[in-house]
């Protein structure tokens, strides 16, 4: 089974972006969804009315996510977005990444906001398959908040995956040699996860991730986006994708490709 998975950090409609804002944007970045035809992709920062604005530009996928200051429409989601004509959700869920999970609007340790992870178990028409697929955006401010917020994710994923193929896509606000992904990278736990880049048969795009709407040095410009699997699954391309369409940023994140095959 092979899966075009996307993790996209679109980043909040906010008016002081100015003519970066969401609705200069937001065609391009729902056709970057098709142009390369994803199966799944986990978002980061949308706001409902984004959500809104990509289904109903991509009218061929179903949301997976609730608001994270409310659990229903308030503040930012970290939805999954999924086919429905080729997946059947079989089971999903939101928790926060705290202490206490499954309250609503709680931060966690040192974090500066809420912060949640969207996970569904997802079931391909076609062959049968089942695969776990979940999404996060950990803390900007908080480090003991990336750290635990890591750990929480593995522990999650042990819960709640029963053995399945993970995928899990996010914005992690660290870098790859960082406490938190190495919390999830770490071959000593039970349930670790691969970073895909590290794996994938060809790799390309650029080193970083995150530019600011270009505006950040290009020496300070960092990798904080991930796409992680567990050993059942082959990473074939793994991508850094243009930060603009049609010369119009699609956020002030990169979106990261992956071509992905189950065994």
């Amino acid at each position: 089974m092979y899966l075009n998975v996307m993790t996209f950090n679109v980043r909040l409609d906010y008016a002081g972006d100015g003519p970066n804002n969401w609705q200069y944007r937001k065609d391009a970045a729902a056709k970057v969804v098709n142009i390369y035809d994803i199966d799944i992709m986990g978002g980061q920062e949308v706001l409902n009315n984004q959500l809104n604005d990509f289904l109903e530009r991509l009218p061929g996928y179903g949301a997976i996510g609730v608001g994270r200051d409310d659990g229903i429409d308030k503040g930012e989601f970290s939805p999954l977005l999924y086919k429905k004509d080729r997946f059947t959700e079989e089971k999903s869920g939101t928790f926060w990444i705290s202490q206490t999970p499954d309250v609503a609007g709680k931060m966690g340790w040192d974090a500066a906001c809420n912060r949640v992870a969207s996970w569904a178990i997802l079931k391909d028409k076609k062959s049968g398959k089942l695969i776990f697929a979940i999404n996060t955006h950990l803390d900007h401010m908080g480090l003991t908040a990336r750290r635990e917020g890591a750990n929480l994710l593995i522990a999650k994923i042990n819960e709640l995956a029963n053995g399945l193929p993970v995928v899990l896509t996010g914005d992690f606000n660290d870098l790859p040699a960082s406490d938190a992904v190495k919390n999830i990278t770490d071959i000593t736990k039970k349930g670790y996860l691969v970073d895909s880049k590290s794996v994938a048969s060809k790799v390309s795009g650029s080193d970083w991730t995150f530019h600011d709407f270009g505006r950040r040095p290009m020496e300070k410009r960092e990798r904080i986006d991930y796409i992680f699997v567990s050993k059942q699954v082959n990473v074939l391309d793994y991508e850094v994708l243009q930060d603009t369409l049609n010369s119009v940023f699609v956020s002030d994140h990169k979106p990261v490709y992956t071509k992905l095959s189950i065994k």
